[in-house]
């Protein structure tokens, strides 16, 4: 599946198994040009990210709650009304609004 942000196209990976959700981008060293969903999560984690990312939390209908961008390593955050959590390279969201919808389209 792919998003579309700014005329640019974004791949975007499911983690959904726990072995999937557990490694999701912890320990990538090359720079990251893809993006990852984690679904029905409630907290952000970024240990053991070895780069900053930028983080979009979703709800159910894909509708923006929360934009974090240039995230650093080794930080936590809870976030009670997410469904969705993005994981997207660095850069990202700052052509992201709150309120937005985030819609991912199969390829």
């Amino acid at each position: 599946m792919y998003i579309k942000i700014k005329n640019k196209k974004l791949d975007i990976y499911d983690c959904l198994t726990f072995s999937e959700r557990f490694k999701s981008l912890k320990f990538v060293l090359d720079k990251i040009d893809y993006g990852i969903r984690i679904p029905k999560k409630k907290l952000i984690s970024t240990y053991f990210f070895c780069q900053k990312v930028d983080i979009c939390v979703t709800d159910k209908n894909n509708k923006i709650i929360g934009i974090f961008e240039d995230v650093k390593t080794e930080k936590r955050k809870f976030m009670r009304k997410s469904y969705y959590i993005y994981y997207l390279p660095l850069g990202t969201c700052k052509y992201l609004e709150d309120e937005e919808y985030l819609i991912p389209k199969e390829k």
